[in-house]
Protein backbone atom coordinates (compact mmCIF):
# COMPACT_ATOMS: atom_id res chain seq x y z
CA UNK A 1 0.00 0.00 0.00
CA UNK A 2 2.76 2.45 0.99
CA UNK A 3 4.69 1.54 -2.16
CA UNK A 4 1.67 2.37 -4.38
CA UNK A 5 1.09 5.68 -2.62
CA UNK A 6 4.79 6.49 -2.99
CA UNK A 7 4.64 5.80 -6.74
CA UNK A 8 1.57 7.99 -7.19
CA UNK A 9 3.23 10.76 -5.18
CA UNK A 10 6.36 10.61 -7.34
CA UNK A 11 4.27 10.67 -10.53
CA UNK A 12 2.31 13.70 -9.28
CA UNK A 13 5.56 15.44 -8.30
CA UNK A 14 7.07 14.79 -11.77
CA UNK A 15 3.96 16.14 -13.48
CA UNK A 16 4.01 19.19 -11.23
CA UNK A 17 7.67 19.87 -12.05
CA UNK A 18 6.99 19.45 -15.78
CA UNK A 19 4.01 21.79 -15.56
CA UNK A 20 6.09 24.37 -13.72
CA UNK A 21 8.89 24.07 -16.29
CA UNK A 22 6.43 24.44 -19.17
CA UNK A 23 4.86 27.57 -17.65
CA UNK A 24 8.27 29.15 -17.20
CA UNK A 25 9.30 28.15 -20.75
CA UNK A 26 6.16 29.69 -22.21
CA UNK A 27 6.68 32.90 -20.27
CA UNK A 28 10.36 33.17 -21.09
CA UNK A 29 10.56 31.93 -24.68
CA UNK A 30 7.09 31.73 -26.23
CA UNK A 31 5.54 34.96 -24.99
CA UNK A 32 6.25 36.77 -28.23
CA UNK A 33 4.73 34.14 -30.54
CA UNK A 34 1.67 33.68 -28.29
CA UNK A 35 1.14 37.43 -28.15
CA UNK A 36 1.26 37.68 -31.94
CA UNK A 37 -1.24 34.89 -32.54
CA UNK A 38 -4.44 36.02 -34.29
CA UNK A 39 -7.48 36.06 -32.02
CA UNK A 40 -5.54 36.91 -28.87
CA UNK A 41 -7.97 39.47 -27.44
CA UNK A 42 -5.65 40.42 -24.58
CA UNK A 43 -2.89 41.18 -27.08
CA UNK A 44 -5.31 43.22 -29.21
CA UNK A 45 -6.31 45.36 -26.22
CA UNK A 46 -2.73 45.70 -25.04
CA UNK A 47 -1.09 46.63 -28.34
CA UNK A 48 -2.28 50.23 -28.08
CA UNK A 49 -1.35 50.60 -24.41
CA UNK A 50 2.39 50.60 -25.10
CA UNK A 51 4.51 52.88 -27.24
CA UNK A 52 5.32 51.16 -30.52
CA UNK A 53 8.90 51.52 -31.76
CA UNK A 54 9.82 54.02 -34.47
CA UNK A 55 10.72 53.28 -38.09
CA UNK A 56 13.51 55.48 -39.46
CA UNK A 57 15.64 55.90 -42.58
CA UNK A 58 19.35 55.11 -42.58
CA UNK A 59 20.06 58.82 -42.15
CA UNK A 60 17.67 59.30 -39.25
CA UNK A 61 14.40 60.59 -40.70
CA UNK A 62 11.43 59.33 -38.68
CA UNK A 63 8.94 57.51 -40.90
CA UNK A 64 6.63 56.07 -38.25
CA UNK A 65 6.16 56.96 -34.60
CA UNK A 66 3.46 56.76 -31.92
CA UNK A 67 1.76 59.59 -30.05
CA UNK A 68 -0.03 59.44 -26.70
CA UNK A 69 -3.71 60.22 -27.30
CA UNK A 70 -5.13 58.85 -24.03
CA UNK A 71 -8.48 57.09 -23.91
CA UNK A 72 -9.17 53.39 -24.48
CA UNK A 73 -6.38 53.22 -27.04
CA UNK A 74 -3.52 55.10 -25.47
CA UNK A 75 -1.17 55.28 -28.47
CA UNK A 76 -1.87 56.06 -32.12
CA UNK A 77 0.49 55.49 -35.03
CA UNK A 78 1.66 58.56 -36.97
CA UNK A 79 3.46 58.69 -40.34
CA UNK A 80 5.16 62.12 -40.72
CA UNK A 81 6.10 61.59 -44.39
CA UNK A 82 2.99 59.63 -45.33
CA UNK A 83 2.67 58.60 -49.00
CA UNK A 84 6.35 58.97 -49.90
CA UNK A 85 7.41 56.09 -47.67
CA UNK A 86 4.13 54.14 -47.43
CA UNK A 87 5.29 51.38 -49.83
CA UNK A 88 8.15 50.65 -47.43
CA UNK A 89 6.60 51.27 -44.00
CA UNK A 90 3.16 49.89 -44.79
CA UNK A 91 0.66 50.69 -42.05
CA UNK A 92 -0.35 49.50 -38.59
CA UNK A 93 -4.14 49.50 -38.30
CA UNK A 94 -6.57 48.22 -35.67
CA UNK A 95 -6.87 44.78 -37.22
CA UNK A 96 -3.90 44.35 -39.53
CA UNK A 97 -0.47 45.60 -40.51
CA UNK A 98 1.52 45.60 -43.75
CA UNK A 99 5.02 46.36 -45.01
CA UNK A 100 7.70 46.81 -42.39
CA UNK A 101 4.98 47.40 -39.79
CA UNK A 102 3.84 43.84 -40.38
CA UNK A 103 7.16 42.12 -41.10
CA UNK A 104 8.89 43.61 -38.05
CA UNK A 105 5.84 43.70 -35.78
CA UNK A 106 7.39 41.64 -32.96
CA UNK A 107 10.28 44.11 -32.64
CA UNK A 108 8.10 47.20 -33.00
CA UNK A 109 5.69 45.98 -30.30
CA UNK A 110 8.53 44.83 -28.05
CA UNK A 111 7.26 41.23 -28.05
CA UNK A 112 10.26 39.65 -29.77
CA UNK A 113 12.04 36.94 -27.79
CA UNK A 114 15.23 38.94 -28.41
CA UNK A 115 13.77 41.66 -26.17
CA UNK A 116 12.49 39.35 -23.39
CA UNK A 117 15.33 40.01 -20.94
CA UNK A 118 15.11 43.78 -21.47
CA UNK A 119 11.35 43.68 -20.91
CA UNK A 120 11.84 41.86 -17.59
CA UNK A 121 14.42 44.44 -16.49
CA UNK A 122 12.07 47.28 -17.46
CA UNK A 123 9.27 45.65 -15.47
CA UNK A 124 11.50 45.27 -12.40
CA UNK A 125 12.75 48.87 -12.65
CA UNK A 126 9.22 50.12 -13.36
CA UNK A 127 10.16 51.64 -16.72
CA UNK A 128 7.38 52.10 -19.29
CA UNK A 129 7.44 49.46 -21.97
CA UNK A 130 8.47 50.61 -25.45
CA UNK A 131 9.02 48.79 -28.73
CA UNK A 132 12.33 48.68 -30.59
CA UNK A 133 13.31 51.12 -33.35
CA UNK A 134 13.62 49.60 -36.82
CA UNK A 135 16.15 51.46 -38.97
CA UNK A 136 15.72 50.95 -42.69
CA UNK A 137 18.41 51.07 -45.37
CA UNK A 138 16.63 53.88 -47.26
CA UNK A 139 18.54 57.06 -48.05
CA UNK A 140 16.25 60.08 -47.74
CA UNK A 141 17.92 62.02 -50.58
CA UNK A 142 17.53 59.13 -53.03
CA UNK A 143 14.00 58.37 -51.82
CA UNK A 144 12.85 61.96 -52.18
CA UNK A 145 14.32 62.20 -55.68
CA UNK A 146 12.49 59.03 -56.69
CA UNK A 147 9.18 60.08 -55.16
CA UNK A 148 9.25 63.63 -56.51
CA UNK A 149 10.09 62.44 -60.02
CA UNK A 150 7.29 59.85 -60.00
CA UNK A 151 4.80 62.48 -58.84
CA UNK A 152 5.90 64.82 -61.61
CA UNK A 153 5.09 62.26 -64.31
CA UNK A 154 1.52 61.85 -63.12
CA UNK A 155 1.72 58.23 -64.32
CA UNK A 156 1.71 54.98 -62.40
CA UNK A 157 5.17 53.61 -61.81
CA UNK A 158 7.89 52.69 -59.37
CA UNK A 159 11.58 53.11 -58.59
CA UNK A 160 13.95 50.84 -56.69
CA UNK A 161 17.61 51.62 -55.99
CA UNK A 162 20.17 49.22 -54.51
CA UNK A 163 23.68 49.27 -53.16
CA UNK A 164 25.24 46.70 -55.54
CA UNK A 165 27.92 45.65 -53.04
CA UNK A 166 25.55 44.88 -50.14
CA UNK A 167 22.01 44.57 -51.52
CA UNK A 168 20.76 47.38 -49.27
CA UNK A 169 17.67 49.07 -50.71
CA UNK A 170 18.43 52.79 -50.95
CA UNK A 171 15.13 53.93 -52.47
CA UNK A 172 11.75 52.25 -52.84
CA UNK A 173 8.98 54.44 -54.24
CA UNK A 174 5.63 53.69 -55.85
CA UNK A 175 3.12 56.08 -57.42
CA UNK A 176 0.29 56.69 -56.86
CA UNK A 177 0.55 56.03 -53.15
CA UNK A 178 -1.66 56.52 -50.10
CA UNK A 179 -1.47 58.22 -46.72
CA UNK A 180 -1.03 55.50 -44.07
CA UNK A 181 -2.33 57.95 -41.44
CA UNK A 182 -5.79 57.29 -42.91
CA UNK A 183 -5.47 53.65 -41.88
CA UNK A 184 -3.96 54.32 -38.46
CA UNK A 185 -7.18 55.85 -37.10
CA UNK A 186 -8.52 54.33 -33.87
CA UNK A 187 -12.18 54.44 -34.89
CA UNK A 188 -13.24 51.18 -36.53
CA UNK A 189 -16.01 52.76 -38.62
CA UNK A 190 -13.70 55.48 -39.89
CA UNK A 191 -11.03 52.89 -40.66
CA UNK A 192 -13.45 50.81 -42.74
CA UNK A 193 -14.65 53.88 -44.64
CA UNK A 194 -11.09 54.99 -45.44
CA UNK A 195 -10.02 51.49 -46.41
CA UNK A 196 -13.01 50.95 -48.71
CA UNK A 197 -12.36 54.28 -50.42
CA UNK A 198 -8.74 53.33 -51.12
CA UNK A 199 -9.72 49.87 -52.35
CA UNK A 200 -12.30 51.34 -54.72
CA UNK A 201 -9.85 53.86 -56.22
CA UNK A 202 -9.15 52.75 -59.84
CA UNK A 203 -5.60 54.15 -59.54
CA UNK A 204 -4.84 51.39 -56.98
CA UNK A 205 -2.89 53.52 -54.50
CA UNK A 206 -2.54 50.58 -52.11
CA UNK A 207 -0.60 48.58 -54.71
CA UNK A 208 3.13 48.70 -54.07
CA UNK A 209 4.33 48.69 -57.67
CA UNK A 210 7.97 48.54 -56.58
CA UNK A 211 7.79 44.97 -55.26
CA UNK A 212 4.21 43.67 -55.56
CA UNK A 213 3.48 44.18 -59.28
CA UNK A 214 5.21 42.91 -62.41
CA UNK A 215 5.55 44.39 -65.90
CA UNK A 216 7.24 43.41 -69.19
CA UNK A 217 10.96 44.35 -69.05
CA UNK A 218 11.22 45.14 -72.76
CA UNK A 219 14.75 45.60 -74.07
CA UNK A 220 16.30 45.72 -70.59
CA UNK A 221 16.05 41.93 -70.73
CA UNK A 222 18.79 42.03 -73.37
CA UNK A 223 21.14 42.18 -70.37
CA UNK A 224 20.04 38.63 -69.55
CA UNK A 225 20.20 37.45 -73.16
CA UNK A 226 23.70 38.92 -73.54
CA UNK A 227 24.79 37.29 -70.28
CA UNK A 228 23.70 33.87 -71.51
CA UNK A 229 25.42 34.36 -74.87
CA UNK A 230 28.69 35.63 -73.39
CA UNK A 231 28.70 32.78 -70.86
CA UNK A 232 28.79 30.41 -73.85
CA UNK A 233 31.76 32.11 -75.50
CA UNK A 234 30.46 35.09 -77.45
CA UNK A 235 31.70 38.61 -76.70
CA UNK A 236 30.67 42.21 -77.48
CA UNK A 237 32.56 42.14 -80.79
CA UNK A 238 30.94 38.95 -82.05
CA UNK A 239 29.12 39.61 -85.32
CA UNK A 240 25.50 38.42 -85.48
CA UNK A 241 22.62 38.60 -87.93
CA UNK A 242 20.76 41.88 -87.54
CA UNK A 243 18.23 42.27 -90.35
CA UNK A 244 15.81 45.17 -90.53
CA UNK A 245 12.97 42.63 -90.43
CA UNK A 246 13.03 39.07 -89.05
CA UNK A 247 10.57 36.40 -90.10
CA UNK A 248 9.63 34.43 -86.97
CA UNK A 249 9.73 30.65 -87.51
CA UNK A 250 6.42 28.80 -87.98
CA UNK A 251 4.69 32.16 -88.04
CA UNK A 252 3.54 34.86 -90.44
CA UNK A 253 4.68 37.56 -88.00
CA UNK A 254 7.56 39.85 -88.86
CA UNK A 255 9.72 41.26 -86.05
CA UNK A 256 11.25 44.67 -86.71
CA UNK A 257 13.43 47.12 -84.86
CA UNK A 258 11.83 50.22 -83.40
CA UNK A 259 10.22 52.22 -86.22
CA UNK A 260 11.78 49.82 -88.73
CA UNK A 261 15.25 51.20 -88.06
CA UNK A 262 18.35 49.68 -89.64
CA UNK A 263 20.75 47.99 -87.22
CA UNK A 264 24.36 49.04 -87.66
CA UNK A 265 25.68 49.49 -91.20
CA UNK A 266 22.53 48.11 -92.77
CA UNK A 267 24.10 45.01 -94.34
CA UNK A 268 22.11 42.68 -92.09
CA UNK A 269 25.05 42.14 -89.75
CA UNK A 270 26.17 43.89 -86.57
CA UNK A 271 28.40 43.32 -83.58
CA UNK A 272 26.55 42.49 -80.37
CA UNK A 273 27.72 45.75 -78.75
CA UNK A 274 26.33 47.73 -81.68
CA UNK A 275 23.03 45.86 -81.48
CA UNK A 276 22.90 46.46 -77.71
CA UNK A 277 23.78 50.14 -78.00
CA UNK A 278 21.08 50.69 -80.62
CA UNK A 279 18.72 48.16 -78.96
CA UNK A 280 18.16 46.12 -82.13
CA UNK A 281 15.33 43.65 -81.62
CA UNK A 282 16.09 41.40 -84.57
CA UNK A 283 19.66 40.72 -83.47
CA UNK A 284 18.71 39.67 -79.94
CA UNK A 285 15.69 37.69 -81.12
CA UNK A 286 18.11 35.70 -83.28
CA UNK A 287 20.52 35.23 -80.40
CA UNK A 288 17.64 34.05 -78.21
CA UNK A 289 16.51 31.45 -80.74
CA UNK A 290 20.07 30.18 -81.05
CA UNK A 291 20.47 29.87 -77.28
CA UNK A 292 17.05 28.31 -76.73
CA UNK A 293 14.39 29.00 -74.12
CA UNK A 294 15.87 26.63 -71.52
CA UNK A 295 19.20 28.48 -71.55
CA UNK A 296 17.49 31.87 -71.27
CA UNK A 297 15.31 30.59 -68.43
CA UNK A 298 18.33 29.29 -66.55
CA UNK A 299 20.11 32.62 -66.95
CA UNK A 300 17.03 34.60 -65.90
CA UNK A 301 16.73 32.51 -62.74
CA UNK A 302 20.35 33.25 -61.85
CA UNK A 303 19.36 36.93 -61.86
CA UNK A 304 16.52 36.20 -59.42
CA UNK A 305 13.54 35.55 -61.70
CA UNK A 306 11.06 32.71 -61.02
CA UNK A 307 11.82 32.97 -57.30
CA UNK A 308 8.63 32.82 -55.18
CA UNK A 309 10.52 33.06 -51.88
CA UNK A 310 12.31 36.41 -52.15
CA UNK A 311 11.67 38.65 -49.14
CA UNK A 312 13.09 42.05 -48.11
CA UNK A 313 11.69 41.14 -45.39
CA UNK A 314 8.15 41.58 -46.83
CA UNK A 315 7.40 39.07 -49.62
CA UNK A 316 8.24 40.19 -53.18
CA UNK A 317 6.13 39.29 -56.21
CA UNK A 318 7.80 36.68 -58.40
CA UNK A 319 9.38 37.96 -61.62
CA UNK A 320 8.56 35.48 -64.38
CA UNK A 321 10.35 33.82 -67.28
CA UNK A 322 8.49 30.64 -68.30
CA UNK A 323 9.84 28.03 -70.66
CA UNK A 324 8.60 28.91 -74.16
CA UNK A 325 7.26 26.14 -76.45
CA UNK A 326 8.73 27.25 -79.79
CA UNK A 327 11.30 29.46 -81.47
CA UNK A 328 8.90 32.27 -82.33
CA UNK A 329 7.90 32.84 -78.69
CA UNK A 330 11.51 32.32 -77.59
CA UNK A 331 12.55 35.11 -79.94
CA UNK A 332 10.04 37.47 -78.34
CA UNK A 333 11.00 36.46 -74.79
CA UNK A 334 14.68 37.14 -75.60
CA UNK A 335 13.82 40.83 -76.10
CA UNK A 336 11.72 41.08 -72.94
CA UNK A 337 8.28 40.52 -74.40
CA UNK A 338 5.79 37.63 -74.65
CA UNK A 339 5.52 36.17 -71.11
CA UNK A 340 8.43 37.98 -69.40
CA UNK A 341 7.42 40.07 -66.38
CA UNK A 342 9.57 41.76 -63.73
CA UNK A 343 9.22 43.94 -60.67
CA UNK A 344 11.08 47.27 -60.60
CA UNK A 345 13.18 45.63 -57.86
CA UNK A 346 14.18 42.94 -60.37
CA UNK A 347 15.19 45.68 -62.83
CA UNK A 348 17.55 47.10 -60.22
CA UNK A 349 18.87 43.59 -59.55
CA UNK A 350 19.89 43.20 -63.21
CA UNK A 351 22.18 46.22 -62.97
CA UNK A 352 23.34 45.48 -59.42
CA UNK A 353 24.74 42.09 -60.45
CA UNK A 354 26.73 43.59 -63.32
CA UNK A 355 27.97 46.46 -61.13
CA UNK A 356 29.15 43.96 -58.49
CA UNK A 357 31.32 41.94 -60.90
CA UNK A 358 28.69 39.28 -61.51
CA UNK A 359 27.61 38.63 -57.90
CA UNK A 360 23.99 39.40 -57.04
CA UNK A 361 23.52 40.33 -53.39
CA UNK A 362 20.26 39.54 -51.61
CA UNK A 363 18.20 42.76 -51.40
CA UNK A 364 17.16 43.87 -47.92
CA UNK A 365 15.35 46.82 -46.35
CA UNK A 366 16.16 46.60 -42.62
CA UNK A 367 19.57 47.89 -41.55
CA UNK A 368 19.31 47.29 -37.82
CA UNK A 369 16.96 47.04 -34.83
CA UNK A 370 17.68 49.11 -31.72
CA UNK A 371 16.07 48.39 -28.36
CA UNK A 372 14.68 51.16 -26.16
CA UNK A 373 17.92 51.07 -24.13
CA UNK A 374 19.78 51.91 -27.40
CA UNK A 375 21.44 48.49 -27.64
CA UNK A 376 21.49 46.81 -31.06
CA UNK A 377 19.49 43.58 -31.00
CA UNK A 378 19.61 42.75 -34.70
CA UNK A 379 21.53 44.01 -37.72
CA UNK A 380 21.78 43.21 -41.43
CA UNK A 381 24.31 40.69 -42.66
CA UNK A 382 24.75 41.17 -46.42
CA UNK A 383 24.76 37.86 -48.29
CA UNK A 384 25.10 36.76 -51.90
CA UNK A 385 21.89 35.59 -53.54
CA UNK A 386 23.51 34.12 -56.64
CA UNK A 387 26.32 34.41 -59.19
CA UNK A 388 24.53 35.17 -62.48
CA UNK A 389 27.75 35.64 -64.48
CA UNK A 390 31.50 35.51 -64.07
CA UNK A 391 33.46 38.71 -63.40
CA UNK A 392 34.71 38.56 -67.00
CA UNK A 393 31.20 38.36 -68.46
CA UNK A 394 30.02 41.10 -66.09
CA UNK A 395 32.81 43.29 -67.44
CA UNK A 396 31.68 42.64 -71.01
CA UNK A 397 28.05 43.47 -70.25
CA UNK A 398 29.18 46.58 -68.37
CA UNK A 399 31.09 47.73 -71.46
CA UNK A 400 27.89 47.47 -73.49
CA UNK A 401 25.81 49.28 -70.86
CA UNK A 402 28.36 52.10 -70.80
CA UNK A 403 28.07 52.29 -74.57
CA UNK A 404 24.27 52.79 -74.33
CA UNK A 405 24.87 56.05 -72.43
CA UNK A 406 28.28 57.20 -73.65
CA UNK A 407 28.21 56.35 -77.35
CA UNK A 408 26.62 59.18 -79.41
CA UNK A 409 24.36 56.61 -81.10
CA UNK A 410 23.25 54.98 -77.82
CA UNK A 411 19.57 55.00 -76.86
CA UNK A 412 20.42 56.88 -73.63
CA UNK A 413 23.16 59.14 -75.04
CA UNK A 414 21.34 62.21 -73.73
CA UNK A 415 22.56 61.35 -70.21
CA UNK A 416 26.29 61.06 -70.98
CA UNK A 417 27.26 64.11 -68.90
CA UNK A 418 24.27 64.12 -66.56
CA UNK A 419 26.46 63.70 -63.47
CA UNK A 420 29.84 65.47 -63.70
CA UNK A 421 32.75 63.06 -63.31
CA UNK A 422 30.51 59.98 -63.26
CA UNK A 423 29.95 57.45 -66.04
CA UNK A 424 26.50 55.89 -66.12
CA UNK A 425 25.98 52.37 -67.45
CA UNK A 426 22.42 51.59 -68.48
CA UNK A 427 19.87 49.88 -70.70
CA UNK A 428 16.63 51.31 -72.00
CA UNK A 429 13.42 49.40 -72.54
CA UNK A 430 10.15 50.20 -74.27
CA UNK A 431 7.75 47.42 -73.38
CA UNK A 432 4.46 46.51 -74.99
CA UNK A 433 1.97 45.88 -72.20
CA UNK A 434 -1.42 44.45 -73.07
CA UNK A 435 -2.70 45.38 -69.61
CA UNK A 436 -2.00 49.05 -70.21
CA UNK A 437 -4.95 51.02 -71.59
CA UNK A 438 -3.11 54.28 -72.18
CA UNK A 439 -2.17 53.43 -75.75
CA UNK A 440 1.51 53.92 -74.91
CA UNK A 441 4.20 51.38 -74.12
CA UNK A 442 5.69 51.10 -70.65
CA UNK A 443 8.97 52.96 -70.20
CA UNK A 444 11.76 50.96 -68.55
CA UNK A 445 15.32 51.81 -67.56
CA UNK A 446 17.95 50.05 -65.49
CA UNK A 447 21.38 51.48 -64.74
CA UNK A 448 24.26 51.80 -62.29
CA UNK A 449 27.04 54.24 -61.49
CA UNK A 450 29.74 54.95 -58.92
CA UNK A 451 31.59 58.07 -57.84
CA UNK A 452 34.43 56.05 -56.31
CA UNK A 453 32.92 56.36 -52.84
CA UNK A 454 29.33 55.34 -53.36
CA UNK A 455 27.66 52.98 -55.85
CA UNK A 456 24.03 52.58 -56.84
CA UNK A 457 21.93 50.47 -59.20
CA UNK A 458 18.47 51.69 -60.19
CA UNK A 459 15.39 50.16 -61.81
CA UNK A 460 12.49 52.30 -63.08
CA UNK A 461 9.21 51.32 -64.74
CA UNK A 462 6.62 53.91 -65.81
CA UNK A 463 3.29 52.54 -67.03
CA UNK A 464 2.28 54.16 -70.30
CA UNK A 465 5.44 56.25 -70.24
CA UNK A 466 6.41 55.47 -73.83
CA UNK A 467 10.14 55.31 -74.53
CA UNK A 468 12.43 54.23 -71.70
CA UNK A 469 14.96 56.94 -72.55
CA UNK A 470 12.28 59.63 -72.44
CA UNK A 471 10.26 58.73 -69.33
CA UNK A 472 12.19 56.27 -67.14
CA UNK A 473 15.84 57.21 -67.67
CA UNK A 474 15.53 60.82 -66.39
CA UNK A 475 14.07 59.51 -63.14
CA UNK A 476 16.82 56.94 -62.65
CA UNK A 477 19.54 59.49 -63.39
CA UNK A 478 17.96 61.92 -60.93
CA UNK A 479 18.03 59.28 -58.19
CA UNK A 480 21.67 58.48 -58.99
CA UNK A 481 22.56 62.16 -58.84
CA UNK A 482 20.79 62.70 -55.52
CA UNK A 483 22.65 59.80 -53.92
CA UNK A 484 26.11 60.15 -55.43
CA UNK A 485 26.34 63.90 -54.90
CA UNK A 486 25.18 63.80 -51.27
CA UNK A 487 27.57 61.39 -49.71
Amino acid sequence: MNRAVRRISIAVLVMFVLLLANVNYLQAFEAGSLTNKPGNSRAFAAQFQYQRGEITTADGKVLATSKNVGGVYKYQRVYPLGPEYAPATGFDALYSSTGIEGAENSYLTGNSSNLAVRNVIDMITNKPRKGATVQLTLDSNAQNAAWSALQATGKSGAVVALNPQTGAILALASYPSYDPNQLAVLDGNQLNANDNKLLADPAQPLLNRATDATFPPGSTFKIVTSSADFSQGANPDTVVNAPTSLQLPQSTAQLTNDNGEVCGTGNGKATIITAFTLSCNTAFAGIGMQLGSATLKSQAEKYGMNDPNLKIPSPVAQSNFPLEPDQATTALSAIGQKDDTVTPLQEAMFSAAIANNGTLMKPYLVQQVQAADLSIVDSAAPAALSQPVSPAVAGEVKTMMLSVVNDPTGTAAAFKNAIPGVQIAGKTGTAQNGANNSGLNDAVFTCFASNGNRSMAVGVIIQGGGYGAAAAAPIAVGVLKAYLENG
